[in-house]
């Protein structure tokens, strides 16, 4: 099997190596999550205090449809704010989710990698040198560039935590 981010049609060379990055990182994250039940998607951990993969892939929407907005030299909608939001709450954790299937919520992310898709067509391998801000009260700098690399190592790191929680998950039912 021959692994490659080969580009995109209709983007730039750069960016669409980036945005085939995230592609491959999106496609990777609906195949970690295939079959799991409600129980499980909403399942928290061995002690209930780790981030469900409900909370994970919320938290990927959110933040990844903020980094789509940024580069487009544009502010988050407060109806998204409303839907995703807040990136954590006011105890600096990512928000309860709970209830919410996973077919939502791979479509919601689904819906943000098409328009981070629609936005990179729009890019030029030069726009991935504009500064943009980021962070809490936008204290932060990065390059566009460093955005999309950082959506798609954003989901990867996540998935490590579902991947673990899947194996948890296993475990906590071959036991019972």
């Amino acid at each position: 099997m021959l692994f490659d981010l080969p580009g995109e049609k209709n983007m730039s060379p750069t960016v669409g190596i980036l945005y085939s990055a995230v592609k491959e990182n999106n496609q990777r994250l609906k195949s970690i999550t295939e079959g799991m039940s409600q129980e499980e998607v909403d399942y928290k951990g061995p002690n209930n205090n780790f981030n469900s993969t409900a909370q994970i892939i919320n938290h990927l929407t959110y933040v990844d449809l903020q980094w789509v907005y940024r580069i487009k030299g544009q502010s988050l909608p407060s109806s998204s704010e409303e839907k995703y939001g807040p990136a954590l709450d006011t105890n600096g954790r990512i928000p309860m989710v709970k209830d919410k299937s996973l077919i939502t919520l791979l479509s919601d992310y689904e819906d943000v990698i098409k328009m981070l898709k629609e936005t990179c067509t729009q890019l030029r391998d030069a726009d991935l040198e504009r500064v943009v801000s980021f962070g809490h009260e936008n204290e932060k700098q990065a390059t566009i560039r460093w955005g999309i690399w950082h959506i798609a190592d954003h989901s990867r790191y996540h998935q490590a935590n579902i991947n673990l929680l899947r194996r948890w998950y296993a475990k906590k039912s071959l036991s019972n």
